[in-house]
């Protein structure tokens, strides 16, 4: 062969050494074990809440039943497994089959075959849980529904074991992470005052909308502890997330504050997946080197091959260290589509109308994020009441309902029920905030009224042990945590003052 054949390819050989050494990044193994077999397991954690809440709340008898809402659904165009068909079976079969694909991922089983194996199954539980979201009305209308799709997606191109994790779908969850804390940091500066003036945690912790059991202790700690609390949150989200893309080990630093600050609204509240998926998401800019350094059980390669030597030599690696060409190509394409479709959400994030917790296509890929714009001041709780007596006066034995993680009993310490999502409990707190008059509320207030239940069963506790009583009723209170003074002389974790009645007395028509 001639010379300058023979330099030709080793020209062509180098240069594809390089772009591999580029996009191959053996040294982010560690970040793509936690993410997919933690992402995996929110999806785990969102079937099973949907298997055990769904049809209550959203099934063929349920307060928004999907079957009246498929008869306008089509006009949406929201993909979903069920605009032709549903039935509460049909739910509990996609619940069941979701949760047996995620426990493969959560186990590893995929991710030892070809970088197919896992794609197509976290595919599958993005198609599957977006088919559940998709018809679940207002009680699916959280910004962290949309957030797991998306993460779910990106990280289905993450491959397997046998290849090294792409770089430029690093780089993307790095891009997620970026949208969810900047986006949060931005709706705050633009929102209330509280945020600007830095008075915000003064109210959060005490009228959030599902507080933990750490969340008194944090209320109670000293004001300015709270104003700083207000300033490393602008830090975090508004400085911290442009790190994200710095060399290592700055990226690593970027993503380690987030999972703290992250660590500690975990501790301080209930947000369901919202702070765990952003600890996990975090991930993905920290490297294997730093990681070992942290935690030195931590093994610095996963590969038969060191990940210096694999990020040096590229295609000398040895065997499972370099992608294949079909795979190189399905990541380069899914890697200029969410490219593609951020043009709306850096749109957004520049627009000073910002949106919060917005999709901007029908598969829910690449959306806007971001959660309290505004703080709540005071704590308005909807209490419901039952009772047996004929006459529903106020001298009546009215019995309170008990929820199982929103405030109700007053010397009850709040519940950790996070990354788990209490629906019914979120949409309660809601209720003051907008109207109590919702169509879901009143088909409550009917189903206690029955004694349904599988409705009884998304409650803490029920005052009549599944006997129907004659009437319901919702009452307004304002809540606030008890000062230590208050605690010590009644035992008392909240402090409640009965405002007035929002839904009087109502009963069941008498049956003819």
């Amino acid at each position: 062969m001639p010379p300058h054949v023979d330099a030709a390819d080793r020209r062509r050989n180098v240069e594809n050494v390089e772009w591999t050494a580029w996009f191959d990044a053996p040294e982010y193994e560690f970040a793509r074990q936690v993410l997919q077999r933690s992402i995996a397991t929110l999806f785990f954690v969102a079937f099973l809440s949907s298997f055990n809440q769904f049809p209550a709340l959203l099934g063929e008898r349920g307060l928004l039943p999907v079957p009246e809402h498929l008869e306008w659904f089509n006009r949406l165009g929201r993909p979903s497994l069920f605009r032709w068909r549903y039935s509460d079976r049909l739910l509990r079969t996609v619940c069941v089959g979701g949760m047996a694909v995620a426990a493969t991922l959560i186990a590893g089983l995929p991710q030892l075959g070809p970088p197919w194996v896992p794609l197509l199954a976290f595919l599958t539980l993005w198609l599957l849980y977006m088919s559940i979201v998709n018809v679940g009305q207002t009680f699916y209308g959280f910004g962290w529904e949309m957030l797991l799709l998306e993460a779910g997606f990106t990280v289905a191109f993450l491959g397997s074991d046998q290849t090294p994790p792409p770089r430029p779908i690093l780089i993307l969850l790095a891009w997620l992470v970026f949208r969810l804390e900047f986006g949060a940091g931005l709706i705050k500066i633009r929102g209330g005052p509280e945020w600007r003036d830095l008075t915000a945690l003064y109210y959060h912790h005490e009228t959030q909308p599902m507080p933990g059991p750490l969340s008194r202790q944090a209320h109670l700690l000293p004001k300015a502890w709270h104003r700083l609390e207000v300033l490393g949150n602008h830090f975090a989200q508004l400085v911290v997330p442009f790190f994200l893309f710095a060399p290592q080990p700055l990226a690593s630093a970027a993503a380690g504050i987030i999972i703290f600050t992250q660590l500690w609204l975990v501790a301080s509240g209930n947000f369901a997946w919202l702070n765990w998926m952003a600890i996990i998401l975090a991930f993905a800019a920290v490297s294997d080197p730093v990681a070992h350094a942290v935690i030195p059980a931590i093994p610095l390669d996963w590969h038969t091959t060191s990940a210096g030597a694999a990020t040096a030599a590229g295609a000398a690696a040895g065997a499972g260290t370099q992608a294949p060409v079909a795979w190189l190509v399905v990541v380069l394409f899914a890697t200029i589509l969410l490219v593609v479709l951020s043009y709306r959400p850096i749109e957004n994030l520049l627009s000073h109308y910002q949106l919060m917790n917005a999709a901007f296509n029908r598969w829910q890929l690449v959306n806007t994020y971001g959660a309290f714009g505004s703080v709540t001041k005071r704590r308005i709780e909807i209490v419901v009441e039952g009772t047996l007596d004929e006459e529903p006066g106020d001298d009546a034995d009215w019995r309170e309902y008990g929820f199982k993680g929103k405030p109700g009993d007053v010397r009850r310490i709040p519940r950790q029920y996070a990354p788990y999502h209490l629906r019914l409990d979120w949409l309660m707190w809601f209720l003051p905030l907008r109207t109590v008059h919702e169509e879901w509320f009143y088909a409550f207030l009917a189903k206690l009224l029955a004694a349904d239940r599988p409705m009884l069963r998304l409650l803490r506790h029920d005052p009549f042990d599944g006997e129907r009583p004659r009437w319901v009723r919702a009452s307004s209170y304002l809540y606030r945590f008890s000062t230590r003074a208050e605690f010590r002389a009644t035992g008392q974790r909240w402090i409640r003052t009965r405002l007035y009645v929002v839904i009087p007395p109502s009963r069941l028509p008498p049956e003819d």
